[in-house]
């Protein structure tokens, strides 16, 4: 039976009620309206609970005289923001000719078009042929279940699928042995002869996982995996024609061969540069057998009487897969998953082999189309501002920032992570949405705006939030998490920080940039840390919670100011370039007039995403970030 869609009775009728539904939680990921713990089916199913609002949530402020007064301000001060973007993007700005090399013809007459970020730019460019595969892709799928159909004997009356361990089995055979086969045509098709370099790293990843001692697959297999990673990046993707040159002492056959075989990458030749995401499920594989090994003598099914067909999101991934699952077909079928091979979003080993034997209660069709409807949505947005917001071309063309003013400046750096957070969104969302078509539900990476978000900490519970919930399982927790409490846990738990971030770091990209970025972003977690923690706890203000609040809200206001510097350093302009900027706010008495203004909008700001937190739990929801 398919799931029931649980938004539905509180979904009001009509063109704006369907939107509505479209920004409702449960449409982006259901993770966020149910506990981990708790399966989907008991949480929304007949008889449940209604979720039980916090008892620490506060009175609503929406009509308070208070936020009236910061409605006004947003009526001022968001329109101005994107008057000041546009303005500086218009041809009649005498700094047009500049970077008007890195525009492109529109399709809003009138208007040329910023795409001169080259990974959006690509994805723009094959969003149509990759729009089939979501189409085809399920319809393949579909074929194949009717050549290798279930035995008999697993459907039920009506064509629906008995939920017996042996049915599940035998439908987790029929989903493998389909994206086995097709992630290996996928491969061939996107990386030509190159897929034998990636089958050789999976098949010496597997060999570690399984046929070394026990003992050492958590050190090997982080060792292998960050060196390929270092190998991947100094070698270049191991070119067939250097390989030829050093084993074949520089024969003009082989070397001609080389040549020729590299001529032959398929679609993206350059696969090394979207691997780093296909090492976190080869590390997630190993470690998830590696721990599935302490389980061998009992099942945690059983010893806790769990409905596998019901499992929770937190026992499909914590409760190992059967022996037999740890296979190689089952390892190439997830590692090269054809949805979430290229970006994710990432799924670990056991929630992957749990959701092929049993459909996931999560998946809907009307969920599945609303959530295309808003992925269709924030393309759009993202058109749009690329056609009246000039402001990756104007960072690229490198400018003179003296010859903008401190109000031109900020926000064109503003705006700048703004188009970052869009070009990262709208792939993540793409192929989860074709993961959810295929019936595989993986975490939804993109929690909030980016204009959301004011506590460093939260910020990276809700950005590419797979691969946050993929380091806690993998590499946080088993250093050893963070504890504040003396001054001992407290260095242990900065060095954590420091060595998951460096991870982080290299994991984008073997660049110094980068590391600086992740740097920053430990050494910005400290203030917020001891504020909150040491100087600050809300215990001591539970008398005074409005002047908590406005203490709060200033420490926000400077952790946006530093997460807008960390991301700029590491995604935008690197460090020249922020020094650059923050040289041009600064170089008159104007500049710092605008900062204490700046300052004071992000205020507001910051009071009315203290209210929207407030608000999910008067709901019941806590998304801790």
């Amino acid at each position: 039976m398919a799931p029931r869609d649980d938004t539905a009775s509180r979904r009001r009728s009509g063109p704006l009620g369907f939107f509505a539904s479209v920004y409702d939680l449960d449409t982006l990921d259901t993770r966020f309206t149910t506990p981990s713990t708790v399966p989907y089916r008991v949480a929304h199913g007949p008889g449940a609970a209604k979720p039980t609002p916090d008892p620490h949530a506060e009175p609503p402020k929406w009509k308070t005289p208070e936020f009236y007064l910061y409605y006004l301000v947003f009526l001022v001060c968001v329109p101005y923001m994107f008057w000041v973007a546009y303005d500086v993007s218009r041809p009649s700005d005498p700094r047009y000719r500049q970077f008007e090399r890195y525009l492109s013809e529109g399709w809003i007459p009138g208007r040329k078009i910023d795409v001169s970020d080259a990974q959006y730019n690509t994805f723009r460019k094959n969003l149509p042929f990759m729009a089939l595969l979501i189409v085809f892709h399920p319809l393949l799928r579909r074929i194949w279940n009717a050549v290798h159909p279930l035995p008999a004997e697993y459907v039920l009356p009506g064509g629906s699928r008995s939920a017996t361990s042996e049915a599940a089995d035998a439908r987790q055979r029929q989903r493998a042995s389909f994206d086995f086969a097709f992630a290996l045509f996928y491969l061939v098709a996107l990386h030509g002869f190159s897929a034998a370099k990636i089958l050789v790293i999976l098949g010496l990843n597997y060999k570690i996982a399984t046929a070394l001692p026990r003992n050492y697959v958590p050190v090997l297999t982080w060792t292998f995996n960050i060196c390929t990673l270092f190998a991947n990046e100094l070698c270049q993707g191991y070119k067939f024609r250097n390989m030829a040159l050093f084993l074949g002492g520089g024969s003009p056959g082989l070397v001609e061969l080389g040549e020729w075989l590299d001529r032959r990458g398929g679609i993206m030749s350059r696969w090394e540069i979207l691997f780093n995401i296909t090492v976190l499920r080869l590390i997630s594989f190993n470690l998830d057998y590696y721990w599935s090994l302490d389980r061998r003598g009992s099942s945690p099914i059983e010893k806790k009487q769990l409905d596998p067909a019901n499992l929770s999101e937190r026992d499909r991934i914590s409760i190992p897969a059967s022996p037999q699952d740890y296979s190689f077909r089952n390892y190439v079928a997830y590692a090269i998953y054809a949805p979430l091979y290229l970006t994710g979003p990432i799924i670990t080993f056991n929630d992957f082999i749990s959701q092929q034997r049993y459909r996931p209660a999560t998946l809907s069709t009307g969920r599945t189309v609303r959530y295309g409807v808003r992925f269709v949505l924030v393309l759009l947005a993202m058109e749009l501002v690329l056609h009246y917001d000039y402001v990756g071309a104007i960072a690229k063309a490198r400018p003179r920032w003296d010859t903008y003013s401190p109000a031109q400046i900020s926000l064109l750096a503003y705006f700048n992570l703004h188009i970052i957070w869009l070009k990262l969104l709208l792939p993540w969302r793409f192929f989860r949405l074709w993961s959810l078509t295929d019936g595989i539900d993986p975490p939804e990476n993109m929690l909030r705006c980016v204009s959301d978000n004011y506590s460093t900490l939260s910020f990276w519970r809700g950005w590419h939030r797979s691969y946050y919930r993929w380091l806690l399982r993998y590499l946080y927790v088993p250093l050893g998490g963070s504890d504040f409490r003396s001054a001992r846990s407290a260095a242990r738990s900065v060095a954590t920080y420091l060595l998951v971030f460096t991870f982080v770091a290299l994991w984008h990209d073997i660049k110094l940039h980068l590391l600086v970025w992740g740097w920053l972003i430990v050494f910005f977690f400290l203030p917020e840390i001891v504020a909150s923690r040491i100087l600050f706890p809300k215990r001591k203000w539970e008398r005074r919670p409005t002047a908590y609040r406005m203490l709060s809200c200033a420490g926000g206001v400077a952790n946006v100011l530093m997460m807008m510097a960390a991301n700029l350093v590491g995604f935008a302009v690197g460090l020249d370039g922020l020094q650059s900027i923050v040289k041009g706010i600064f170089r008159d008495y104007s500049g710092l007039v605008f900062l204490v203004t700046a300052c004071s909008a992000l205020f507001v700001g910051i009071q009315v995403m203290f209210e929207i937190r407030q608000s999910e739990l008067r709901r019941g929801i806590n998304l801790k970030c």
